[in-house]
């Protein structure tokens, strides 16, 4: 298995715009990306992590120098959806990927790494408007994931697994979106040919996304109850 890390953008929305936002100090004492690491090395060797970095990527290589990067030059106008695929361009594995500001409970992400299916970490419940929404059938089976989605079920998390044999269709996905896309837009893709994302649906307070400062304690009041 491979894993991927998004971490090339600006997070202006957080905090001092110096920092980028997976350097963000969580109460533990640990950035939101050294979280992360410190879980994925748990069950999987440090060499197959693969980190997209743009905005102040220096700081964040600095932070982890021993581990491998690919560079998004364009970080500040392209979306999720280019830096995903310049990162899985020659990736031919299990692949895991994570948002750069997601705090997920150890044994959630140890779970879905060792799930069987292609599939997408979510949660049930409200959804406020600027998160990724999502819909699925009786089954589990994704049919819809975007910010528009209308009747949602619930949040997409950030954090998904794509099997080997559906990696091909995601690719093709990806070089379909617009620069701006989301990578959900290519997710949403590979489902409209025919390749099955199940939802992977965890409780409410073990898996947040960090874009606000009311995120960030919200993240570390989760911490604290783990």
């Amino acid at each position: 298995m491979k894993v991927v890390i998004l971490a090339a953008g600006m997070g202006s929305r957080l905090q001092d715009p110096d920092t980028p936002k997976p350097l963000t100090l969580l109460a533990n004492g640990k950035s939101l990306l050294a979280n992360q690491l410190d879980i994925l090395s748990q069950f999987l060797p440090l060499d197959n992590i693969l980190i997209v970095v743009g905005y102040r990527k220096e700081q964040i290589m600095e932070s982890h120098p021993d581990l491998l990067y690919v560079y998004n030059p364009h970080y500040a106008t392209e979306n999720t959806s280019k830096s995903l695929l310049k990162a899985i361009r020659k990736i031919d594995d299990d692949l895991l990927w994570l948002n750069g500001d997601v705090l997920v409970h150890p044994s959630i992400l140890r779970e879905m790494a060792a799930f069987n299916r292609t599939s997408m970490m979510v949660n049930v419940g409200p959804v406020a408007e600027e998160e990724v929404k999502y819909r699925c059938n009786s089954h589990g089976l994704i049919s819809e994931v975007s910010k528009s989605v209308a009747d949602a079920r619930g949040e997409a998390l950030g954090i998904n697994l794509f099997k080997r044999s559906d990696l091909p269709a995601l690719k093709q996905g990806l070089e379909q979106c617009a620069d701006n896309d989301y990578f959900e837009k290519g997710i949403e893709w590979a489902i409209a040919h025919n390749t099955q994302v199940w939802s992977f649906p965890v409780a409410q307070g073990l898996c947040t996304e960090v874009d606000f400062p009311e995120d960030l304690e919200h993240a570390n009041q989760m911490l604290q109850s783990w």
